[in-house]
């Protein structure tokens, strides 16, 4: 199995329709949104919060190293044929971020499903580095973030991986930021050259995910 069929079709969301809508996001009546090949399904902010789990193309069983999930065996399902258009200007899921303990046993468990990591970097500050390793998903990269080397201590280096963020390209980050008013924070320069990012201030509109917006 090659890594580039690995696709993120849809994500699970445990928050309300009208949170993401008030962040800028065409959400329907059903309590999704699309953006360009993913779907988002927000399901209520009565139970689990933050991204519950994904539905993803080319995973028997769905599942990697403890991030829940399912297999769509036919991904037409899930994709309409033209996302609509966002008042934020959003165009695509940049990266989904995913946290753990130990990022070489999660970065096992994506390989041997196929999906290779295509770089890595070390980042975070001198007192709390940060080993950062990029896969791609479809059109979508996976940010698996964690410290350089596990903890000692097993209840923490035993710890599956979890869901904790989100980046969206967006059109013109410029509108999206006014758009957004006191919800976003303004726009700066992001790690990744020529690109600028800007952060959802994501816990004032009852939204659960920590969330970026990118040139």
């Amino acid at each position: 199995m090659s890594g580039a069929r690995l696709r993120i079709v849809e994500l699970v969301v445990g928050d309300e329709p009208e949170a993401w809508r008030q962040a800028g996001f065409a959400v329907d009546a059903n309590g999704c949104a699309q953006v360009s090949t993913v779907r988002f399904r927000f399901v209520g902010a009565d139970g689990v919060r933050g991204i519950r789990s994904w539905r993803i193309d080319g995973v028997a069983g769905g599942t990697i190293d403890g991030l829940p999930g399912e297999l769509v065996c036919d991904p037409s399902t899930v994709l309409i044929d033209r996302a609509p258009d966002h008042p934020n200007s959003t165009t695509v899921l940049d990266h989904v971020v995913v946290a753990t303990p130990d990022i070489d046993r999660t970065i096992g468990a994506f390989v041997e499903v196929g999906c290779e990591p295509r770089r890595e970097r070390v980042g975070g500050s001198e007192s709390m580095p940060m080993r950062q390793v990029f896969l791609r998903a479809g059109e979508v990269i996976v940010e698996v973030v964690g410290p350089p080397t596990p903890p000692d201590r097993p209840e923490r280096r035993d710890r599956p991986a979890a869901f904790w963020g989100l980046a969206f390209t967006v059109e013109d980050l410029d509108r999206c930021v006014a758009t957004l008013g006191d919800a976003c924070g303004s726009a700066r320069d992001a790690v990744q050259p020529g690109r600028r990012i800007a952060t959802l201030r994501h816990e004032s509109l009852g939204i659960s995910v920590p969330t970026a917006f990118m040139s």
